[in-house]
């Protein structure tokens, strides 16, 4: 059974750093991209990152442009994101995923239903 677990959310200080980390437990399943997205608290889902495993392109939201990167690590069947320079705003659930990264474009998002979502890690940003 397919299953995404985020990991290394937490508190952290603003200027602050934290790394995400996502374990896919199956890398057979026909997919092109893996990445991130977040909630924070009454707001809609917000792509953040992606990188297409085909060409290893990778996507960014503006709002994280130059202080994000995402990587994976075949191997061991991970992608990871590298968060610096952390803002209070950067609050939020950080959910790892499947889709594609043509997705991360599209507005309005939902991750109900969908078995190639992760539960989620909080991350909070704050002093």
């Amino acid at each position: 059974q397919l299953q995404l677990v985020e990991s290394g959310g937490g508190l952290v200080q603003p200027g602050g750093s934290l790394r995400l980390s996502c374990s896919v437990s199956e890398y057979s399943v026909g997919y092109s991209g893996i990445g991130w997205f977040r909630q924070a608290p009454g707001k809609e889902l917000e792509a953040v990152s992606c990188i297409d495993v085909n060409d290893q392109t990778t996507y960014y939201a503006d709002s994280v442009k130059g202080r994000f990167t995402i990587s994976r690590d075949n191997a061991k069947k991970m992608v990871f994101l590298q968060m610096n320079s952390l803002k209070p705003e950067d609050t939020a659930i950080y959910y790892c995923t499947l889709e594609p990264c043509t997705y991360y474009t599209g507005g309005h998002y939902s991750r109900a239903g969908k078995p190639y979502w992760g539960q989620g890690t909080q991350v909070t940003v704050s002093s």
